[in-house]
Parts: C-alpha cells; structure tokens; sequence
C-alpha cells in the first residue's frame, strides 16, 4: 500500500478533528459549528475559503504551481443522523437524539486530510476545490449548493465523491461505471372510504380493505410491469388507519419508498401506481389520491472518470483491493445532483467489519445507519491519500 507520508504523519491529528466533529453532530443545515472548524483549518493552511454555499456549505480553493486550465473538485458531506448513539466511548455524541452514524465525520476529516497535503506541497497543475457539502441525508443540500451557483463560482471540470462502506475490508475499494447508488423517492396515498360499525360493514367502504388491497397490487408492478433485468424496489413502510376495534374509519394512510437506478424505471413505477391505487380503491368504493415525491436521482457515474479512479485506486493499493464492477446499492446519494451536471464518479472505501471498536460500543453492528457505527480512523491516511493521487493525476493530463 503506497500513502502520502505526511498523511500518515497526520493521522492522529486528523483523527482527532474527526473525533471532535463526532462529539458535537449537527443535522442537515445547522452544521454551523462544523463548517465554522473546517473553513477555520482550511484557512490556517492557506487557502481561500467560502463560507454559507447551500446554507452551511464550505468550499476551499487549492491552485496548484501552474495554472493549466483544469480543475477538478472534491467532496465530502458533513451532517450527521436525527437518531441515538449507542456507543459509550470517549468521544460519542454530547447531543441527545443526534449521531454521526453514516461517516461524515470521517469523509470531512480524510478530505481535510488531501486539503492540507495538497495545501502544503502545491506539487500539481491546476485547481482543486474541496467541497465540504451540507445535508445530504434526505435534505438535498449538493442540489441547494448547486442552486447557490456551486458550478458557476468555482468552474470545474469534473466532480467526485466518496463513502465509507463498512463489510468491505479496510484497504479496498469499490466502484462500478454507470448506477451507483438508487434514486430516493416517498410517496404516500391518502384512501377515503366511508365509515360504518364494525359488526356492519356492509353500510361502509373500508379504507383498510383498500389499503391492503393497494399494498399488494403495488408488487405486481415490480413483478409484471417492470423490465426484470431493471433493478427496482417499492416498500411499503407504514399504514396509518382506525382508532377503535369496531369502528370501521374513515380514511387510511400508506406511505413508502420506490428505488430505481434509471428515470424511465422511475417514470413507470409513477404512472402505474398512480392507476394501481384509483382504480383498486374504485372497485372497493373508495378514492385513493397517490402523492409521489421525486427526491434524489440515481448516482451515475460516467466511464472514463471511473476508469480513471479505478487506476488511481490500484497505484495506491493494488489491482486485487479494487472491486471494479461492485454491486451497486438501493440506498440514495445526494451526490448524484452534482454528476447531473458535472462528470465524475462516486467510489466506496472499506470501512471492514467494526473491529477498530475495542471497547465502548453497543451490541449492534457496526454498519451505517446504526446506533453502534463508528467510523474507522484507520481510513484516514488511505482516505486522504487516493483524493491527492487522484487530484495530481487528474489534474496532470488526459483522464483516459
């Protein structure tokens, strides 16, 4: 494994800031004190900040020796979780009901980790900016910094990003060209029937019959509409109706989520569940209103900028560390704005199987989303590493 010395030479400073940020987690667009602490280091090594880009977002400028015309950008996300913390050690979350528990902590820390490296040698062509983004669990917040003319204020030519993927070992890497992650899309349906007693359901229309009705034809969309060889998921995740047993309600609510990798998967999910729920409440003498909201797109990365970071990650680890062709996931990635408009590509780093926890931790285990994660800071000089080799090798000449 080749890392950037001094990198390694951080590490324990960077795993500090990293720890620090874990104590104090700030939901999506209250990151005040945590942009506040990475706009802080990035100007005490030198480089330009601006501050407030999608609310709390930070963007660093790093212009290497010589201006050749290219930039290049990177990003990290920066919120934490509205849930929980199991762990008990040292540095757990001082704020109740709020947990670093995805690795933002630890994408701020390995990207402030490239930052200082490239800050202090200036040793490549071109421009980097670091991206410190806000709110990307369920808030959009590439899509608000894009809004706030990202693109326009700092030209760049393509845009990559990074996750922590715990199960995969620490010192791989995982990566595929094209879908990457899923689209995120909720939708709720809002079932009017007409309420009556229990023991006589007959001078009713039951929402609940709809409901379960609804719920089951929603899978023969999945099962008999879509492509099969298209991945896409619809869950139903919650139903909401009645308030006594022999009271037959008035109204049902059944809300969920639907993942696709592709638009036009998405678009035929829309449009035949939006048949599916009408016309199987009418046959139950009920309405059914469908409210499907769009929030994040598939994260697509585009070939050449994967091939590219793919032969980075082998110079730094080696071919059989580099899982080329990963299964893509149907979790969601506000990344996927910023390839919308810039190329680029989106990789996991193993975050291994939650050994780093020697002690301290709750009895879950230790994957994202969980109240016993933590990030391993044994990523970081790894981390840091392949955004600089990426930056200089990019940034030197064809991506191809």
């Amino acid at each position: 494994m080749k890392l950037a010395e001094p990198i390694v030479g951080w590490r324990d400073e960077i795993a500090g800031i990293r720890r620090d940020i874990h104590q104090h987690p700030e939901l999506a667009y209250e990151e005040v004190r945590t942009a506040g602490l990475v706009a802080g280091l990035l100007e005490s090594w030198g480089i330009p900040v601006q501050r407030g880009l999608g609310v709390t977002g930070v963007v660093g400028t790093i212009r290497g020796r010589v201006d050749n015309g290219r930039a290049i950008g990177l990003r990290a996300d920066m919120d934490a979780l509205p849930m929980q913390e199991l762990n008990t050690f040292g540095h757990a979350s001082r704020h109740e009901g709020k947990m670093h528990a995805c690795g933002h902590d630890g994408h701020t820390a390995m990207l402030l980790a490239a930052a200082k490296c490239l800050a202090a040698s200036r040793d490549f062509e071109g421009t980097v900016h670091v991206i410190f983004q806000p709110a990307e669990e369920g808030h959009g917040g590439a899509k608000a910094m894009i809004d706030d003319g990202l693109f326009e204020r700092f030209p760049m030519d393509a845009v990559f990003g990074m996750h922590n993927w715990p199960g995969m070992p620490v010192g791989s890497f995982g990566l595929t060209a094209g879908p990457m992650m899923a689209s995120s899309n909720t939708f709720s349906i809002h079932i009017e029937g007409k309420g009556a007693h229990g023991g006589m359901p007959n001078l009713g229309a039951d929402p609940i019959i709809a409901a379960t009705q609804i719920v089951q034809n929603l899978q023969t969309i999945i099962s008999r509409n879509r492509d099969p060889l298209d991945p896409a998921v619809i869950s139903v995740t919650q139903i909401h109706a009645g308030s006594a047993d022999n009271v037959i309600p008035t109204d049902a609510l059944v809300r969920g989520t639907a993942r696709t990798f592709s638009e036009t998967t998405l678009e035929l999910i829309e449009t035949r569940m939006k048949a599916v729920c009408e016309q199987t409440a009418a046959a139950l003498e009920c309405k059914a209103v469908l409210d499907f909201q769009r929030k994040y797109p598939p994260t697509i990365n585009t070939p050449a900028e994967t091939e590219f970071c793919a032969r980075v990650m082998e110079s730094i680890v080696g071919a059989d560390q580099v899982v080329r062709n990963i299964t893509p996931s149907m979790g969601a990635e506000d990344f996927a704005f910023m390839l919308q408009h810039r190329p680029g590509c989106y990789v996991w780093i193993g975050n291994g199987h939650g050994d780093h926890r020697a002690s301290g931790h709750g009895a879950g285990p230790c994957m994202l989303h969980n109240g016993s994660y933590d990030f391993n800071d044994d990523l970081i000089p790894l981390g840091g590493t392949y955004w600089v080799e990426l930056a200089r090798r990019w940034l030197a000449g064809p991506t191809c």
